[in-house]
């Protein structure tokens, strides 16, 4: 009996120790899936795109549209630096500028890596309220400290911050100017500093620090190309603006909703209202609460009614059309005898333009071919409409002078220029602009000059940067007084706006000397 008792003792040790080991290598076995695991879902979260954060309209942030394809390739530490505008200076409301950045950001693969646009920055106990003076003495000495470089323009742009939230517009502008000056290689510090200036309402060096940051990139940096286009339309210069809201598409693959939106600015200011509204339906695709957008195309009507009883018969009389025109015809005609493309009803019934469904998609073509620089094929494509067209559809003729313009094709741009001018000139004045700038090219200053007055008078307190390309007509004719007059008038609407440039007393300076001059040698 006790032989069997301890026979049964060690039996039952035995299973034990194997039950022991068994549980223990299954443990082990657990653990290390875990940790399997645990590595792969790291991996996995390293290399999934990651939405990028952007400043919505009420102050919030959300995801954008544009995801991020890699990590971005450097860290910068670096100071937040929006600045409310000041007094007097021009409201971002409807000119959105995209907030300060943190970390840098790389366009190597033509993706921008945007990162969460900072809150408007808190200041430390030792910066705030009535300890502002002696906070603005302390960055001060940090500053005259600082070896120079990235770390230093951080310092400064705090530095303009403080003072402009203690009213001392003047001098937060003085600092800020003293970063544009600089040579340092801080395309992000620029960035924020064009920021800041815009806030501050100084447009033309704005300007200067975002397209410093762009060369910096080599091109390569949609938010400061963005950026650079809001503050260019708010001072006028609608060509450049268009060229910067362009590129920062380009660069984004045409997904980038507060570019098309500003894009969208831009083409109604200059009367092109049916691209407007691409622009904005794009905005919204890209981001359905874009309420920016959604409000503009609410305010109005996009110009152009497609007509269904015309394309059948002009598909007819053409032969088949491959290719989107012909689906867009096919489905134009499916829809009815008369629709509105774009679902939009104007009371205002002349304002409203009449294409075939075939005529159409060449017109969208052309647009998307125009996008993508093949500007030759925009050509035939814009050269098709006005055919249909009996030799003239207003919007095909006037962006097929841009293109043509652009392909230094002067005399044919200057053709269809002239034939928009003269049929349709107060419907859209632009086109006296860019006769006048075709004319200057070519030497033709008489004729430069009645087109940018034409201009001048068509936008009046729309745009005074026409009044720049007057003056300049004038004084390349001799015609200093009326040079200075043009100027003086440029410069007191500029002033009145908060937005005198920086140059503008030395030109009219300039100006005023050679006037007195003329006067002395014709007496």
């Amino acid at each position: 009996m006790k032989t069997i008792t301890v026979k049964s003792f060690w039996l039952s040790f035995a299973l034990a120790l194997n039950i022991g080991i068994a549980g223990a290598s299954v443990q082990k076995a657990a653990t290390k899936k875990r940790q399997q695991s645990s590595t792969s879902s790291s991996a996995a979260n390293k290399s999934r795109p990651r939405r990028a954060l952007v400043t919505n309209r009420s102050g919030g942030s959300k995801p954008s549209a544009t995801e991020e394809s890699t990590p971005a390739k450097a860290a910068e530490q670096a100071t937040e630096t929006s600045v409310k505008p000041a007094a007097g200076s021009s409201n971002l409301t409807e000119e959105p500028i995209e907030e300060a950045e943190t970390t840098s950001t790389d366009n190597s693969d033509n993706t921008e890596k945007h990162v969460q646009a900072e809150p408007p920055t808190v200041l430390t106990e030792e910066f705030k309220g009535a300890a502002a003076p002696n906070g603005s003495l302390s960055l001060r000495k940090q500053i005259e400290a600082a070896q120079g470089g990235p770390e230093l323009i951080r310092l400064q742009l705090r530095l303009a911050e403080q003072l402009s939230a203690t009213g001392q517009k003047a001098e937060a502008i003085k600092e800020l100017h003293t970063i544009t000056k600089s040579d340092v290689f801080d395309p992000q510090g620029f960035y924020n500093a064009g920021n800041a200036l815009a806030r501050l309402g100084d447009s033309h060096e704005a300007i200067n620090a975002y397209r410093k940051a762009i060369d910096q990139r080599k091109g390569r940096y949609s938010r400061a190309l963005n950026n650079l286009g809001v503050v260019l339309l708010r001072v006028g210069q609608w060509d450049e603006a268009y060229e910067a809201l362009m590129s920062a598409l380009t660069l984004e693959s045409f997904h980038y909703a507060e570019a098309s939106y500003n894009l969208g600015r831009v083409y109604s200011a200059r009367g092109e209202r049916d691209l407007a509204f691409r622009e904005w339906r794009r905005a919204l695709r890209v981001d359905p609460e874009h309420l920016a957008a959604a409000r503009a195309l609410a305010g109005g009507e996009a110009g152009i009614v497609i007509r269904t009883d015309l394309s059948a018969k002009a598909a007819n009389a053409n032969g088949p059309v491959r290719g989107a025109a012909g689906h867009g015809a096919r489905v134009a005609a499916r829809a009815g005898s008369t629709e509105r493309i774009h679902a939009v009803r104007s009371s205002k019934a002349s304002r409203v333009l009449e294409l075939d469904a075939v005529s159409y998609d060449f017109l969208q073509r052309a647009r998307d071919l125009k996008e993508r620089g093949k500007l030759a094929e925009a050509v035939e494509n814009y050269k098709r409409v006005i055919s249909r067209s009996h030799g003239y559809f207003a919007p095909a003729n006037l962006e097929l002078s841009y293109v043509l313009t652009t392909l230094k094709r002067n005399d044919e741009a200057l053709a269809n220029l002239l034939k928009v001018v003269r049929r349709d000139g107060a419907r859209y004045p632009m086109g006296h602009y860019h006769l006048a700038r075709l004319y200057e090219s070519q030497g033709d200053l008489i004729l430069a000059e009645k087109s940018y007055t034409q201009a001048v008078l068509a936008y009046k307190s729309e745009n005074h940067s026409f009044l720049l390309g007057l003056c300049r007509v004038r004084e390349r004719q001799g015609n200093f007084k009326g040079a200075l007059t043009a100027m003086e008038e440029y410069v007191a609407a500029m002033e009145s706006q908060g937005m005198k440039p920086s140059w503008a007393d030395d030109r009219l300076s300039v100006l005023r000397q050679k006037s007195s001059g003329a006067q002395v040698q014709s007496k």
